[in-house]
């Protein structure tokens, strides 16, 4: 197994890949309003699939909200940097940075526009 890809089900395709550039400078891959591919350089970080669409038979359970259930983590040398945007932008912070001893790392968790938790972290501390 060479990696993990996830796809999120979301009820606006293009507007969630326009938050996701926006907040960690990702690029758009594919685009369209019911599949995206999420880019970091050359490597697909992400995928994003319209909610309703019948081919990958969703596992959002009816009456569900999307994204319950469900904490993203994204790594990052600048975790101020990317809490800046996520303020500028309106973004839904659940927490703010802190040090998380129990993790080694800084974090903070903010919702994406279809309320995935993402904890948004600085590389793993061992020596601190």
């Amino acid at each position: 197994m060479s990696g993990f890809l996830p796809m999120l089900f979301v009820e606006d395709v293009e507007a969630t890949s326009r938050w996701y550039q926006e907040l960690f400078g990702l690029t758009s891959g594919h685009g369209g309003p019911e599949f995206e591919m999420l880019m970091r350089g050359d490597t697909i970080a992400m995928q994003l699939h319209l909610a309703d669409a019948e081919e990958h038979g969703t596992r959002v359970h009816p009456g569900a909200p999307t994204g319950s259930g469900v904490l993203l983590s994204f790594e990052t040398a600048d975790v101020e940097a990317v809490h800046r945007r996520a303020v500028e932008m309106g973004a839904a912070i659940e927490t703010e940075p802190a040090w998380n001893e129990l993790a080694s790392h800084t974090e903070f968790v903010v919702l994406d526009p279809n309320g995935y938790a993402l904890c948004v972290h600085t590389p793993f501390d061992p020596t601190r």
